[in-house]
């Protein structure tokens, strides 16, 4: 099984570092260490393996002691903790003690070893004693510090995953309000000029308006904000709702589309240009009598995208690259949809159109999308 399995089951895991973790102490930490002194005893390897069983015994009702405490105030938790591995740490030194002095104390080849160790044999004696009570408060204090750190560790862990999903749930909560904030501005205007063309009874106007009403919104509400479309898919969403101000203006409102190849490709939020778009119309073709131009252009340059959205109407001054006393949402709810997607990966700047006018530029990371055959169709250009 792979390790990532064991790590993402907490049991798994435990077993995993608590079997593994004293096999580790014995065999190189105890064993091995001991031999490469030269200092191991007869019959040590099995002597270390027995204590090592016992630690892992001895330290396990630790892992439920631990468990019960874990919502417990501060200072129980951390009395636990001493208590506990001190208790531990005697009760495993008192088994090893009790396992050296029954099977291996007595034992014939370690007393013809500790006779040829002469006068130091005491002092093997004593040193032994007081290395095994030592080396068992560390090894049952480190233990219980692995166990405390891990877990503490895995609850940050948890904490913080859900800290990561609510904040997305609440980026997506607002990337919806923003872009459906935008549907009843339009319908209101949309609904209000086929009220007008009841009242002056153009009726098939009013019947063309009330369609291709019908399929933007179908179009709309399909398209979740959450995800992408490409650039070519945006401009023919637009050409639904520009065909429904084709109805109010007719040739007041001239359109000119000016997108690269690549462009078509590129992935953007859906429905972004909308608003735009119906801020121009609304602001600067419906208050000119001869209407006005309206030109949308897309282009590709150093990995990013760049998109234009300008107007020949009659202009607004600008303080800093900002409408001063805007009430429009707009252009305000654009600008915070992108900073919620891209954050600083993006610019949304507002410059005057020459010689007047409002130009609208966008700069967004470009990750494109392949179409068959290879190339990018363009049928916008013109």
């Amino acid at each position: 099984m792979d390790i990532r399995d064991f790590a993402r089951n907490p049991s798994r895991f435990f077993w995993l570092l608590h079997v593994g973790g004293w096999t580790v102490w014995g065999v190189f930490g105890k064993y091995l260490v001991t031999q490469m002194l030269g200092a191991a005893p007869p019959h040590y390897a099995i002597y270390v393996a027995i204590i090592t069983l016992l630690g892992m015994l001895f330290t396990l009702p630790l892992r439920y002691l631990f468990r019960h405490v874990w919502d417990s105030p501060l200072w129980l938790r951390a009395l636990a903790f001493v208590v506990g591995s001190y208790a531990v740490a005697y009760g495993w030194f008192r088994a090893r003690y009790s396992v050296y002095s029954t099977w291996f104390e007595f034992d014939t080849e370690l007393n013809r070893w500790l006779e040829g160790l002469g006068p130091a044999a005491e002092l093997y004696h004593k040193i032994s004693f007081y290395e095994g009570q030592l080396q068992s408060w560390v090894i049952v204090l480190a233990w219980s510090a692995l166990y405390v750190g891990i877990k503490y560790y895995r609850v940050f862990h948890e904490m913080r995953a859900d800290a990561l999903r609510s904040a997305a749930m609440a980026h997506e909560a607002q990337l919806k309000m923003l872009r459906y904030q935008l549907n009843p501005h339009f319908l209101f205007n949309t609904l209000n000029a086929i009220s007008t063309l009841v009242l002056e009874q153009q009726t098939d106007a009013a019947n063309r308006m009330v369609t291709r009403l019908s399929s933007f919104l179908r179009y709309s509400l399909d398209n979740d904000p959450m995800q992408q479309v490409t650039l070519q898919q945006e401009i023919e969403a637009l050409k639904l709702y520009l065909d429904i101000e084709k109805v109010r203006f007719e040739d007041r409102l001239r359109l000119e589309f000016d997108l690269e190849g690549a462009a078509c490709c590129a992935l953007i939020p859906s429905l972004l240009l909308q608003p735009l778009v119906e801020n121009a119309i609304k602001y600067a073709i419906a208050q000119s009598e001869d209407g006005g131009r309206l030109r949308i252009a897309a282009r590709v340059f150093a990995g990013e995208l760049l998109i234009e959205v300008a107007d020949d109407g009659p202009g607004v001054t600008l303080v800093d690259g900002e409408i001063p006393s805007a009430r429009g949402v707009g252009l305000r709810n654009t600008r915070e949809r992108l900073q919620a997607i891209y954050g600083r990966r993006h610019s949304f700047a507002l410059t005057a159109t020459v010689p007047h006018g409002l130009t609208v530029n966008i700069r967004i990371p470009c990750c494109q999308k392949e179409v068959s055959g290879g190339q990018a169709e363009n049928p916008h250009r013109r």
